[in-house]
């Protein structure tokens, strides 16, 4: 293997240590790195959207005989389930495992502190919402709507027109929700601990998404559905109920920290985790019933197969 020229090798170091002081002094520098990760999350989405589209091509037998929109559909669970990942991670780090929020040797109260890590990471998500918003608004109501509709079913097309309408303005305001939550503590440097402590629900996007792949995929039957089916049940009952009965919790115990943030701030902290855990209360008896369902059907089948036996 021939070696690789000293000129080259010092020429490839330099463009290195180029790049890093790049990123270093403006692209993560504190007045550059909420609106370059803002950017960053926009155009990864682009690139996540396009990656799926590829590699579904290819690996996915089923892929092709989909319609224009459910392609359109599926890229974007996938842009939204590897948003999921970044994000849930992310939030797990900064709230179990790093001492940015705990270090008692801090000075700065614990509802103040903030990082570039986190503030880019912030940053990042809240770009995400930004084009899941754009897409879910063009794309209407083929994102998601005729889903809801399905859950809400009915002949009547007037009632069929008022329940798209009312998943419009819920995707609207829930991501309106999330989206002024994560830019004020992005922005601020305020309440990013439970601004990430929401975030870990992001945790049971995958299982979701992955839900209506199998459906899609013509897998409604399987045993991956059911499994599918039991963890999202889980996944939701930890990180979208109990998680969030454990974050009211801790502002109860640091209440004299929260108060002192700016009114807008305060009012962000107990508001919107409070909006998303009814919404969430709301979805978690639909899967209850859902999962019930299936295992009754899944018991009915099994019943049957035996009798022919």
């Amino acid at each position: 293997m021939a070696a690789v020229p000293k000129q080259t090798t010092m020429a490839i170091k330099s463009y290195k240590n180029q790049a890093q002081m790049l990123v270093k002094n403006y692209l993560l520098a504190d007045p550059f790195a909420p609106y370059t990760s803002i950017l960053g999350g926009i155009l990864a989405c682009k690139v996540v959207y396009d990656l799926t589209d590829l590699i579904s091509s290819f690996y996915i037998k089923t892929y092709p005989s989909l319609t224009k929109i459910q392609r359109v559909d599926w890229n974007n669970r996938g842009i939204s389930t590897t948003h999921a990942i970044f994000v849930s991670a992310l939030s797990l780090y900064f709230v179990f495992w790093s001492d940015l929020f705990s270090d008692p040797h801090l000075t700065c109260l614990m509802v103040f502190r903030s990082s570039q890590l986190s503030t880019f990471g912030l940053g990042v998500s809240l770009g995400y919402f930004f084009s899941d918003l754009a897409m879910t608004v063009w794309q209407y109501p083929a994102l998601g709507g005729i889903e809801y509709v399905r859950i809400f079913s009915t002949r009547n097309a007037l009632w069929h027109t008022l329940y798209l309408f009312v998943y419009l303005v819920t995707v609207v305001i829930h991501h309106l929700l999330s989206g002024t939550a994560v830019a004020y503590s992005m922005f601020t440097g305020e309440a990013q601990l439970y601004t990430y402590m929401v975030l870990i629900s992001e945790v049971t996007t995958p299982e979701i998404h992955l839900r209506w792949y199998l459906d899609t995929a013509g897998m409604k039957r399987s045993t991956a559905y059911l499994i599918n089916g039991v963890v999202i049940f889980i996944g939701w009952l930890i990180a979208r109920v109990l998680l969030f009965g454990y974050m009211f919790y801790h502002v109860y115990l640091h209440y004299d920290q929260v108060i002192k943030m700016h009114a807008f701030g305060f009012v962000l902290v107990l508001g919107v985790p409070s909006a998303l855990g009814i919404l969430n209360l709301m979805w978690f008896g639909k899967i209850i019933k859902g999962l019930a369902k299936t295992l009754a059907k899944r018991r009915s089948r099994t019943k049957e197969l035996d009798g022919e036996n």
